[in-house]
């Protein structure tokens, strides 16, 4: 495991005309099941169909139509509770939360209030190096998503797409442990990051399967801590929830503005109303949407058309032995093999990278493979803007590469010149080798003859040389230049040395 440091969360303090005002964040993370069939129905949740196509006619609400629960939905909130340590009820129950709204069929959503699926766990966010915080889990339930409204086809009409009505959401709730934007963020980001690894959520914030509401207050200093102590919510401030954020950036810059605006509103002697709020990033501020509605708003009751979900503990246990390496214990890994902090979580960040190097550092030395992995592929998929998917040299190619060097057939040039040709034209790296006369030259002979030519033309360098040892390196990277790259450096070096103190 990581040697971490758990630091106490270190609030931003945001300087009034009056007082210093510390922020409180809590967050509700809605994230999409990683599934191909909807809560309760069969149809498809493929992305960017036609509009309404994929319904089925129990997301229409038609007339005695009755849901039945997708199993491999409840396997993977399950299995999302077992990735983030969280209690797993093997007794949870749905219920229906009443509202009406166009794209909500059946006027009711189907959730789950006072049963979850998933109880208490925890989310380790990485701060800075070595330094983590633990931002504590309260829940986690599985509910269906509605649909989509869309209000800029017609001046005079809305229209209604069904095709997300009916997909399985979890959505994550976590205590008000998050101090600051850009503690927020990263809490979002690491979590993301772990859902991937589980295949439980795509994490497609463009998308909208991964989104998240920020609930934002802030408190004169000294009342957080007065809250740890009684856990009495009313020394945390009246809080706002900001909906549907899909951006790391517009998070950071919504707390910011709101944390702000109820500032200004408690300096003033108002009192803040606890509402659901928009974040327009366009104008970079916040608006009201609606009064934040309680759960007796709701009308929650049991839902009648489903039994409560009963699980073995068998079936909990054998979910968790199917669990991937996490991200976390896999950076662990990364630094046991002699990887910095920084390559570990470069590398670690996405699951597909960490697959593709975990690829090229199999039997290879760790430290080279992420060198080549992070500064080469990395750097030119990025200039290409190209994703690890679309690269267009493979693992293979990459480690065979690799070896070439490791076996001194080339040099660390040759490789670069090599790693080219490789990601624009294909091939075996070895035949392009031997094809193209690129083989290093560690004939002794063959430098020592180019370092003697280099010192014969350059008597005056040679005196400058003697003098000054540094400059000795301009007599090297002369001779790589007249052998063409090919002479092996440590060769030159070592011949050169030699000539220059005789």
């Amino acid at each position: 495991m990581l040697d971490l440091t758990f630091d106490s969360p270190k609030p931003k303090v945001i300087a009034g005309a009056k007082h210093d005002w510390e922020l409180v964040i809590g967050m509700e993370v809605h994230a999409q099941i990683a599934s191909q069939a909807k809560l309760f129905s069969g149809a498809s949740t493929k992305f960017g169909a036609e509009p309404n196509a994929n319904v089925a006619f129990v997301d229409a609400a038609m007339p005695g139509m009755l849901p039945v629960i997708n199993e491999f939905c409840v396997e993977q909130a399950v299995r999302t509770g077992l990735g983030l340590k969280a209690d797993i009820n093997l007794k949870s129950a749905f219920d229906r939360k009443n509202y009406f709204y166009p794209d909500l069929p059946q006027g009711y959503q189907i959730s789950q209030l006072y049963e979850p699926i998933v109880g208490e766990g925890e989310v380790i966010v990485d701060m800075e190096p070595g330094i983590a915080r633990r931002v504590r889990i309260e829940r986690i339930h599985i509910e269906q998503d509605a649909g989509k409204s869309i209000h800029d086809m017609d001046p005079n009409m809305s229209f209604v797409d069904l095709n997300r009505t009916g997909v399985a959401l979890m959505e994550i709730v976590s205590r008000p442990d998050i101090r600051g934007p850009e503690e927020a963020a990263a809490y979002v980001t690491k979590l993301r990051q772990i859902l991937r690894y589980l295949g439980t959520c795509d994490g497609n914030m463009q998308n909208g399967n991964l989104r998240a509401d920020v609930n934002v207050s802030v408190c004169l200093t000294g009342q957080y801590e007065k809250y740890q102590e009684t856990q009495d919510f009313s020394h945390l401030g009246t809080r706002c929830e900001i909906k549907n954020m899909n951006s790391m950036r517009f998070i950071q810059a919504a707390i910011d503005h709101e944390a702000r605006r109820q500032i200004g509103i408690l300096e003033a002697g108002g009192d803040i109303d606890q509402e659901t709020r928009l974040y327009d990033p366009d104008k970079n501020e916040t608006r009201s949407m609606r009064s934040k509605e309680e759960a007796h708003d709701y009308r929650y009751f049991p839902c009648p058309d489903l039994l409560p979900l009963e699980i073995e503990q068998g079936w909990v246990d054998d979910i968790a032995a199917t669990l991937p390496e996490l991200p976390d214990a896999l950076k662990a890994r990364l630094m046991a093999l002699g990887l910095t902090d920084y390559d570990a979580s470069v590398l670690t960040a996405e699951k597909e990278n960490a697959d593709f190097f975990l690829a090229v550092a199999e039997g290879r030395e760790a430290k080279l493979a992420a060198n080549w992995v992070i500064n080469e592929l990395f750097g030119r998929l990025k200039q290409d803007g190209h994703e690890i998917s679309a690269s267009p040299i493979s693992a293979a190619q990459l480690g065979g590469i690799i070896d070439l060097i490791k076996a001194n057939t080339i040099s660390g040039k040759i490789a670069k010149d090599l790693f080219e040709i490789v990601y624009t034209e294909g091939g075996d790296p070895a035949d392009i080798v031997e094809a193209r006369g690129m083989k290093q030259v560690t004939d002794t002979g063959a430098i020592e003859a180019a370092v003697d030519d280099i010192i014969a033309a350059n008597p005056a360098q040679v005196e400058k040389a003697k003098q000054n040892p540094k400059l000795a390196g301009w007599f090297v990277g002369q001779v790589m230049k007249a052998t063409g790259g090919k002479a092996n450096p440590k060769a030159v070096n070592e011949i050169v040395s030699k000539k220059l103190a005789q």
